[in-house]
């Protein structure tokens, strides 16, 4: 694959020797993360609507798959063939053994070779927030592109109005852009997807220094092709 550089410990990495801030904060946090936000019954909810309407051994494209769970877990549990992708190390090599069923690859999805009309389904939770806005409208076209004709995209985001904010998550520091929820959903239609249902929720995540924060989930599907003349 175009840009995949050595392999250590299991990870294909990409750009060894430059790694991302969003790769430093979930390297530090590892299965923290997964305790973190274990109990979001929001994020359940969106992976039983992609159960309903996937067919038996669709391939899905997980976009920031952290630990495996409960995304790839769920889903090729299942019976579908999961692809994750992650900029982090340590959660790629949790998520792999946790989730052996599922392949998964350390890489940035923003420089990875997928092939459009390649994935039924495409799930984003909450792996934008450290790209520039511009980058975050652009992979979500380019997302969109990747499914199949009626495939479906479930994305999960913090919906604030932000843009290069330096905070603290779980006691890292972080650089947070975001949009308002009325500007996430434009995107999501601008990249050529139609909404057809949404869930936003306040969630605290189950860790010391978490406060509560907004969640929104968006559950989406590619327009079908046109039929043949």
């Amino acid at each position: 694959m175009p840009g995949i550089g050595t392999r250590r410990r299991g990870c294909v990495l990409v750009d060894e020797g430059h790694e991302s801030p969003a790769a430093a904060v979930f390297d530090a946090l590892g299965s923290e993360y997964e305790k973190a936000f274990a109990s979001s019954a929001a994020h359940r909810a969106s992976l039983g609507w992609l159960l309903d309407r996937l067919e038996p051994a669709s391939r899905v494209l997980d976009v920031g798959s952290g630990t495996g769970r409960p995304t790839a877990a769920v889903l090729a549990g299942a019976g579908h063939r999961v692809l994750g992708i992650d900029v982090s190390p340590v959660m790629v090599e949790i998520a792999a053994r946790q989730v052996p069923e599922a392949e998964f690859r350390c890489a940035d999805v923003r420089r990875t070779a997928l092939e459009d009309g390649s994935f039924d389904a495409v799930c984003v939770y909450f792996a934008l927030l450290q790209m520039p806005r511009a980058e975050q409208a652009g992979l979500l076209r380019r997302l969109a592109r990747v499914l199949k004709p009626g495939g479906l995209l479930a994305l999960a985001t913090v919906p604030l109005d932000v843009e290069g904010f330096d905070g603290v998550f779980m006691g890292q520091p972080v650089r947070v852009t975001s949009f308002a929820a009325e500007d996430v959903i434009a995107l999501v239609r601008g990249a050529g997807l139609t909404v057809e249902s949404q869930d936003s929720v306040m969630f605290t995540p189950t860790h010391p220094d978490a406060r509560p924060e907004p969640h929104l989930f968006l559950h989406c599907r590619r327009e079908p092709a046109p039929p043949a003349d």
